[in-house]
């Protein structure tokens, strides 16, 4: 669902997601790792840290919410700091480096990941990839960004908002990839007349459409292709522009030892152990694909992910620049939009 809102926090969920444990944070010298990690990614977390537990000893609480959530709490608790490890995604990791609450370190392999999956001063680095992608019921057959105007798609459309859920807000910059800031805005407007409205959640558009409620909305790779095999319903693809071209860009899951972190020495260990060859290779048991560039998946999952993404371009969004003006660009949109 991956929800951006920086809502109260008193709904956050706490999973403990390893037999024994404490409060999150726990005790100094506990054999525990605190990790407030965004949603998306449940499942795989419990079986890695049964098997970090089994090879370390070491027990992993997570807390899990939205991106902006986790990361605005880590915030919150910067006197007091009870989180390990934060697991979001862009561009609230960035923001949480630039605000100080991660500190520098090097999981060992971080040399295999590619520049423009880590800082370049250490904060931070992905632990699996992920693409923004749509969904279609087999009633409806959009191609293209045109397509989506249709007006049989009044009523049948809908995306999670942008500046509250993760993937709404890569719609917005995906759309200013393909059309620019302005023609982004004057299509969203467009949109608006097919639009159900707004959505701070886009897992639960999933089944909307599965139902036929809808007929299109966004998602991404990995939670769609795992909905598709569970349980079916619609189908995944890519806009394409004018020319005919579909493309789309990497969200990855961002990790980052938080700093003044209460188990830090447990919590390095953990990191090294997410990006190890070994967890790597296990990315696509969640249909998410690996961070090493020196890690290949194979199976009948990669092959899912790999015919999803066959011809489309993957671009590399500048994080920072998306940061230092991802406000202007939420107030443009609700402008746009009329909200």
């Amino acid at each position: 669902m991956k929800k951006l809102a920086a809502a109260a926090l008193t709904g956050l969920l706490t999973i403990t997601l390893a037999a024994c444990g404490g409060t999150a944070g726990g005790a100094s010298g506990d054999q525990t790792v605190t990790m407030y990690t965004v949603d998306g990614l449940e499942d795989w977390y419990a079986q890695r840290v049964e098997e970090f537990k089994a090879k370390t000893g070491i027990t992993v609480q997570a807390v899990t919410a939205g991106s902006g959530e986790v990361a605005s709490r880590v915030e919150k608790e910067k006197a007091n700091t009870q989180a390990d490890i934060l697991v979001t995604l862009p561009p609230f990791i960035q923001r949480a480096a630039s605000q100080g609450l991660l500190a520098a370190t090097a999981p060992a392999g971080i040399d295999q990941v590619p520049a423009g999956q880590k800082d370049a001063q250490g904060r931070y680095f992905a632990v699996m990839n992920n693409y923004l992608s749509f969904i279609r019921n087999p009633q409806a057959s959009p191609k293209t960004w045109d397509d989506l105007l249709a007006p049989a798609l009044k009523g049948k459309l809908q995306y999670s908002t942008p500046g509250e859920a993760g993937d709404g807000t890569a719609v917005l910059l995906q759309l200013q990839h393909v059309l620019g800031d302005q023609g982004a805005l004057d299509y969203l407007a467009k949109l608006e007349a097919n639009n159900v409205g707004p959505s701070s959640s886009t897992g639960k558009l999933q089944p909307k459409v599965a139902k036929a409620e809808i007929l299109v909305a966004n998602g991404d790779v990995q939670m769609n292709l795992a909905e598709i095999e569970k349980s079916g319903g619609f189908e995944l693809f890519f806009p394409a522009d004018a020319r005919g071209k579909r493309s789309t860009f990497a969200l990855p899951y961002y990790a980052g030892l938080v700093n003044n972190a209460p188990h830090a020495e447990n919590a390095k260990k953990f990191l090294d152990f997410l990006l190890s060859p070994e967890v790597q290779g296990k990315a696509v048991d969640a249909f998410g694909a690996p961070s090493r560039a020196d890690v290949t998946p194979s199976g009948p999952r990669a092959d899912k992910v790999k015919a999803a993404l066959d011809g489309v371009e993957i671009w590399q969004p500048d994080w920072d620049a998306v940061l230092a003006k991802l406000d202007a660009d939420l107030a443009a949109y609700k402008k746009a939009v009329g909200r």
